[in-house]
C-alpha cells in the first residue's frame, strides 16, 4: 500500500519477557526508525512487572483481562485497569504492574520514543533492545 504499512500481528517476532509473558513489537524497530513504538504484551495470571521507569511518556491500554498498576511514589495507591482502560505514565515515573485476577491480560503499550529504554529498580538486566533477560 502506497503511503501506508500493514503490520500483521501473526507475523511479528515473539519476545519472552520472563516466565509468563511475551511481547510483540508492532510499530517501530530496534533501529529507532519511527517516532513511537507500540507493542502487545500478553501476561499470564500471576505475572508481575518489577518497578521500572522510562525517560519518556508511556501509555498502557488494556485489551483483555485486568492489570493492577502502582507508582513507586504512592505504592499503597493502586489502580485496576480493565478492558478498554488506559493509563498515561509520565517520564521518569517509577511504576510496576501485575495481572489482576486469574485471566490472561493483553495490553497495548505505546512508548513515545524511537527506542525502548527501560531502567528497573531491582537491577533486572535488559538486553540491547530494552527487554528483560
Amino acid at each position: 500500500m502506497q503511503g501506508a504499512r500493514v503490520i500483521k500481528l501473526a507475523e511479528t517476532e515473539v519476545v519472552q519477557l520472563g516466565a509468563g509473558s511475551n511481547y510483540r513489537l508492532i510499530v517501530g524497530d530496534h533501529a529507532g526508525t519511527t517516532p513511537v513504538r507500540t507493542g502487545i504484551q500478553t501476561c499470564e495470571a500471576g505475572y508481575v512487572v518489577p518497578v521500572h521507569c522510562h525517560p519518556y511518556m508511556e501509555f498502557i491500554h488494556v485489551l483483555e483481562g485486568a492489570l493492577e498498576i502502582w507508582m513507586e511514589a504512592a505504592p499503597d495507591e493502586t489502580v485496576v485497569l480493565r478492558r478498554g482502560d488506559t493509563i498515561e505514565i509520565q517520564p521518569e515515573a517509577w511504576h510496576g504492574f501485575r495481572v489482576h485476577g486469574d485471566e490472561t491480560a493483553r495490553l497495548l503499550g505505546t512508548h513515545v520514543s524511537p527506542r525502548r529504554i527501560v531502567t528497573y529498580k531491582s537491577g533486572v538486566k535488559v538486553d540491547a533492545r530494552g527487554f528483560r533477560t
